[in-house]
């Protein structure tokens, strides 16, 4: 199938598609032998690899709707002491004996209210070490649509979909450069839709499903 025209395609064959380019659920779990890709979380965060890792997953939630795939994201609470008020995707740290999937199921319903009934996982994306030594590993999964949410108000102000087809045209994305107090200029990708903006490690996770999907061949 041409990736182009993935969005489009019957549900099975788009299913069938996109977990060929996912690694399987218990790729690299514990982090054994994996490499993951280094980013920056904030415009001025430097990461420190010799520090712990705090191991965490998020759910990339693709949602089947009648006019095609969108992405389940959140703006978080402005009552939370970081990242106050950015665009994110469900998930958060992952608990003892947790495994990746098992926590962004958790962390979605815990969330927005998510029931995992509704959401057929079907592989994972490289894991992200982010600038605060959170090790992030993408679980994703197709979400059927008659479920209803309820979003946890001290976690998230808000809960919303976005068209896959916008998120995964890389010409929506713009460069930016902030310098740093230290003196040290950081740059970051951002998309606005419907008036979100869309940054830091969310808008690298979404361009990061990008590469999988359409420059990463099977089994690559």
């Amino acid at each position: 199938m041409d990736g182009r025209a993935v969005i489009d395609a019957p549900p099975t064959k788009r299913r069938e598609w996109i977990a060929g380019r996912l690694d399987p659920l218990n790729h690299g779990e514990d982090q054994d032998g994996a490499s993951p890709r280094v980013i920056d979380q904030s415009p001025w965060a430097v990461v420190n690899p010799a520090a712990p890792h705090v191991p965490a997953a998020v759910l990339v939630g693709l949602v089947e709707r009648d006019d095609g795939l969108t992405v389940l994201l959140t703006r978080r609470s402005d009552n939370l002491r970081s990242h106050t008020g950015q665009v994110a995707l469900p998930g958060g740290r992952r608990d003892p004996g947790e495994t990746a999937w098992q926590t962004a199921l958790r962390e979605a319903e815990e969330e927005v209210g998510l029931d995992p009934a509704f959401v057929d996982l079907v592989g994972l994306m490289t894991p992200f070490l982010t600038g605060t030594n959170y090790l992030i590993t993408p679980v994703v999964g197709f979400i059927r649509p008659g479920f209803t949410l309820t979003p946890n108000a001290d976690e998230v102000a808000d809960v919303f979909e976005t068209p896959l087809g916008f998120l995964m045209d890389m010409t929506n994305y713009a460069e930016h450069e902030i310098e740093s107090p230290d003196g040290v200029t950081r740059r970051f990708f951002a998309a606005t839709h419907d008036d979100r903006y869309i940054w830091g490690v969310t808008a690298t996770l979404l361009r990061a499903l990008y590469s999988r999907l359409y420059e990463v061949a099977p089994g690559g």
